[in-house]
């Protein structure tokens, strides 16, 4: 996969010196580009404690490279565009192997020091009103504000470069915050709180297609993809753990299975592993219309096992 590196092997320290100092400029600047980076470093997985620098998504992280370079030119002399294999353990050079030193753990100190997150979680709040709240609150509100630069609707939806944000958003803020983000809910006709679920949610670009895609559609999506193939695995055994006992992934003993036959496990963990799901096609509006009979109680399956409120209710 082409992927960005600071340096080939017959690279100079010079030049691995000016691409992490443009590294540095890239974070320092005021025009979007910490936003791309943050995303760059969470689809590429180079923020991760102990990974070693190991892209889990290539594919993924292959396209923000070049979402990267071209909205940002001086990334160009740091892009592998051989087709030989780049390593990703020479992506940020000497950076690479400090695993405190990335975008990941400065977002977790930063909100160590959020008000917000040394509220009490209070559960059935509207979204109205914790939008405000993270708002009104410095830290929340300035990640809030890189996520939505990125998923603005003032420009052409890129949903795999907005999934990312979401991603980094929700899986670097305190676990209470984002429970308190991803639960909250709207009286029907309150169009305003409607409005901040929506913002909040990514509805306008991480989550709606236009068709949306059939819920089988979404889960073939995800087995295909390695990371999202993690998440659902987890999802699966911490909600859903008599399912999978019993059914594992056949999909025609899971036709067999009614509502009934899914009690959702219902805890804390499974709470964490659905909140795990933003960024992913797991959290992507999807439906069951126009598929053949054969194909219905599948869907229907699938899609009160993604979309049900059923455990946290």
């Amino acid at each position: 996969f082409t992927v960005l590196f600071m340096y080939f092997t017959n690279t100079s320290n010079m030049q691995i010196t000016d691409c992490l100092h443009i590294r540095e400029q890239c974070i320092d600047a005021a025009n979007g580009c910490e936003s791309v980076w943050n995303i760059f470093e969470d689809t590429c997985n180079i923020s991760a404690l102990g990974n070693r620098c190991k892209a889990e998504d290539a594919v993924g992280c292959n396209r923000i490279i070049h979402v990267m370079a071209n909205e940002y030119p001086e990334f160009k002399n740091c892009v592998c565009t051989t087709d030989n294999f780049c390593s990703i353990m020479t992506l940020l050079g000497k950076l690479c192997s400090i695993n405190k030193d990335n975008s990941s753990t400065e977002t977790k100190l930063q909100w160590s020091l959020s008000a917000l997150s040394k509220q009490p979680y209070t559960a059935n709040r509207t979204c109205l009103d914790v939008n405000k709240d993270c708002v009104e609150d410095e830290v929340c509100n300035k990640q809030l504000s890189l996520y939505l630069k990125v998923c603005s609707v003032n420009k052409k939806c890129n949903m795999e470069e907005c999934q990312a944000a979401i991603r980094f958003f929700y899986g670097n803020m305190p676990f209470k915050v984002a429970e308190m983000m991803t639960f909250c809910n709207c009286i029907q006709p309150d169009e305003s709180c409607h409005r901040a679920k929506e913002l909040l949610h990514g509805k306008l670009c991480a989550v709606t297609a236009v068709p949306p895609p059939s819920c089988l559609n979404v889960i073939h999506m995800c087995e295909e993809n390695e990371l999202c193939r993690k998440k659902y695995t987890n999802f699966q055994s911490r909600c859903w753990r008599h399912v999978t006992k019993k059914c594992y992934n056949d999909e025609a003993c899971l036709e067999t299975l009614i509502k009934g036959d899914m009690p959702c496990s219902a805890n804390p963990d499974c709470k964490t592993a659905y909140i795990s799901n933003w960024g992913t096609v797991l959290r992507m509006e999807c439906t069951c219309q126009n598929l053949p009979t054969a194909e219905q109680s599948l869907c229907k399956l699938f899609h009160h096992m993604l979309h049900s409120k059923s455990c946290f209710s």
